[in-house]
């Protein structure tokens, strides 16, 4: 069910963006606005599949049972043999897991003590203070000391923050690129791709039994295409270069809007999840003025002797007026990228231990 309501959304979201109707046919404009209001009521039939779904295992699947028949391709005995070669593997895995911990956990105590000083800035940078295990409760003051939630802190202001302030942006980005034609298209672009972001950030959990991956390392791949636009926005005016930077920034701010609650909740508490987030998204009103402010400033630089005013009102047009935004947009979600490798490192440990507690009670259960 999951997986078909994402692919209705999808379907729901690639329709509006490909099909939208710009003539003036008004049945054609009707047959556009029909097809999108059935994808929009084809999930309220979702519950009446999953009724019928239990209906079907209650009374047809359970009156053909074939245990004694001849449709049996496994033996039972050999199954039984089958389930007790996964048990031996999953506590071997179990058991190797915890002997490597012990050896390392042995290695550090038996190391001599003057090695300490001869640590590397990198390596305490990584190991000092980690996440011991997910779900640990942070109060206020556990939160603002603990070394992952400001790298946490730095990639979202550094990645999401700043792919929200360049669609805040947008109109007067395509005006200097003389794409004003193209604004209400590529506000689309950005709504659309942010949309599929937001549906992709739903992929470790639907995946997570077959692929395994920390949260924070799908975060740190969310943020690569951040950084690829805006260095690809700084190098070329051109117009498919706007469209496909605004659709990678969408794609990336998406992503880093909608995973960020269950990867604060997961690293900080789930009961605290409410405060913990809040305090996180405090990022947004600050890097709103402070990005927004620096940007106004190389505009109005480039714009009071090269072009027109209007109103009082300074009008840049050309790449530099945003070149050096662009530039100083880039750097930093390049420094948010790096904080969210750093954190997903200091993690994976815990999410690990994690992964290997919930496969072993889902065995015992």
């Amino acid at each position: 069910m999951f997986l078909l309501l994402n692919i209705l959304a999808a379907l729901n979201g690639v329709y509006l963006l490909l099909f939208e109707s710009n003539s003036s046919d008004i049945t054609s404009a009707r047959l556009l606005f029909g097809g999108a209001i059935i994808l929009l009521v084809l999930p309220l039939c979702i519950p009446g599949l999953v009724i019928a779904r239990n209906w079907y295992h209650r009374t047809i699947h359970t009156s053909f049972r074939l245990e004694g028949s001849g449709f049996i391709l496994v033996h039972p005995d050999e199954l039984e043999l089958h389930k007790g070669m996964v048990v031996h593997e999953v506590n071997r895995e179990r058991y190797q897991l915890l002997n490597d911990d012990v050896v390392q956990n042995l290695i550090k105590t038996t190391a001599p003590e003057e090695g300490d000083s001869d640590e590397s800035c990198c390596k305490k940078l990584i190991t000092r203070g980690q996440l011991e295990r997910l779900g640990t409760e942070h109060s206020l003051s556990q939160l603002l000391h603990r070394a992952d939630f400001w790298f946490y802190y730095i990639a979202y202001f550094c990645g999401g923050t700043i792919g929200l302030v360049y669609s805040n942006n947008l109109g007067q980005i395509a005006q200097s690129l003389g794409q004003s034609s193209k604004i209400t298209t590529l506000v689309t672009l950005y709504s659309s791709f942010s949309f599929f972001g937001r549906l992709l950030s739903a992929t470790p959990d639907y995946i997570r039994a077959k692929v395994y991956f920390a949260r924070t390392g799908w975060l740190a791949i969310a943020l690569l295409p951040t950084p690829i636009a805006l260095f690809l926005l700084a190098s070329s005016g051109t117009a498919s270069a706007l469209q496909a930077g605004t659709a990678l920034i969408g794609l990336s701010s998406g992503f880093i809007f909608a995973a960020a609650v269950s990867i604060t909740s997961e690293l900080f508490g789930p009961n605290s999840v409410g405060v913990n987030h809040n305090i996180l998204i405090t990022n947004i009103p600050i890097g709103s003025l402070i990005y927004g402010f620096l940007a106004a400033l190389v505009y109005d630089s480039h714009g009071s002797h090269r072009i027109q005013s209007i109103k009082d009102s300074v009008v840049c047009m050309g790449r530099g007026c945003y070149y050096l935004t662009f530039v100083w947009w880039g750097c930093l979600s390049v420094l948010g990228l790096a904080s969210s490798l750093v954190l997903f490192i200091r993690t994976r440990r815990a999410y690990q231990r994690f992964e290997q507690a919930r496969i072993s009670s889902n065995i015992d259960s």
